[in-house]
């Protein structure tokens, strides 16, 4: 049985203090004018026995469960446990002729020399059964940590990618129309990569760069569209919500959605976006029109950003997050309302 790290010293610790309190009870419970009798047991001969149960105790736990409870050697294991059970016997009742022939003589008190020795092996296979139940809970907790992390760092290279093919998209658009608003464009794409590659490595960021982030988005499509898109947006952060954390690019794939699929097929194209965070609540909102024409075409890598943020968001906050997502034609409108930490 391994235990880990960090709880091995309180383990020794454990199991140094609760002997020494056993071998040393009777000169603490008694003294020397009772001859430190614990019952009808000198001092002595019962700190001799502790030794004895201490020796059962640790052959079990150390040497014999670990190495011989298991469905190929159990038959070894019970046969190992009643020689050193009964070799304990044996031992004590040497013991007793040869130091303490009055424990000898009070066949009485026999019972609470040998019966010990089983109490011990008993507590001993308790022991390590609680401590291998501690120790398959810990690997499956580890396990489950190495899962989620494994799960977020896939998810998390899927988010950059897909951002950078549609930023890219609208710089294209940018420099077929010979705008004045590439040079701008870049220099604000230049300060979203920087944030993607370098701010993004941690597990979470300040709420706050996150919003800026956003903001640098939404401008960024505003350059690109122009009038040509009506674009809406309030995004406040109050003042006793500013330290909050937020899982980064959490946001930023519904409102790729929406210019996504709110934009090319009507006139006058709406986006609404609305970010609320107070306190330790965050409540998101976007609303763009879409074309619910079953026939019209769609990217095949349509909805990667919103699978995504969804699988996100069911690792991240489990039980802190509720997204609605509405589709009433011509509207698509979601709303995610996130506890903050």
């Amino acid at each position: 049985m391994s235990i880990s790290a960090p709880f091995k010293k309180i383990f020794i610790a454990l199991h140094i203090l609760i002997w020494s309190v056993l071998l040393l009870l009777p000169y603490i419970v008694s003294n020397a004018a009772n001859d430190y009798r614990i019952g009808t047991f000198p001092g002595l001969f019962f700190t001799i026995c502790g030794f004895i149960h201490m020796g059962i105790f640790y052959a079990n736990s150390l040497l014999l469960y670990p190495r011989l409870w298991n469905k190929r050697y159990w038959w070894l294991y019970i046969l190992s446990v009643i020689v050193l059970i009964g070799g304990s016997f044996p031992l004590k009742y040497s013991i007793m002729a040869h130091g303490f022939p009055m424990v000898l003589r009070d066949t009485s008190s026999y019972r609470f020399v040998f019966a010990p020795s089983i109490g011990t092996y008993i507590i001993s296979l308790v022991y390590c059964k609680v401590v291998d139940r501690i120790q398959k809970d810990r690997i499956q907790k580890e396990q489950q940590a190495a899962q989620l992390s494994t799960e977020l760092k896939f998810l998390r290279s899927q988010v950059s990618p897909h951002f950078l093919f549609n930023v890219l998209t609208n710089l294209v658009s940018l420099a077929r129309k010979k705008s004045d608003q590439l040079e701008p464009a870049l220099i604000m794409l230049s300060d979203l990569m920087r944030y993607m590659l370098y701010d993004t490595t941690g597990k979470k960021v300040l709420l706050t760069k996150e919003v800026t982030y956003l903001n640098s988005y939404i401008a960024l499509q505003q350059l690109r569209f122009g009038n040509d898109v009506d674009i809406r947006h309030n995004i406040q952060v109050a003042p006793n919500a500013a330290h909050h954390t937020i899982e980064p690019m959490l946001l930023i794939p519904f409102v790729e959605n929406a210019f996504k699929h709110g934009t090319g097929y009507t006139q006058r194209p709406e986006i609404d976006v609305q970010l609320i965070a107070t306190g330790d609540q965050l409540t998101f909102e976007v609303k763009n029109q879409f074309d619910n024409d079953p026939s019209a075409s769609k990217d095949e890598n349509s909805g990667i950003g919103l699978a995504n943020v969804q699988s996100r968001l069911q690792l991240l906050y489990p039980g802190k997050h509720q997204l609605l997502i509405s589709k009433q034609p011509p509207v698509f409108h979601i709303t995610l309302t996130l506890q903050l930490t």
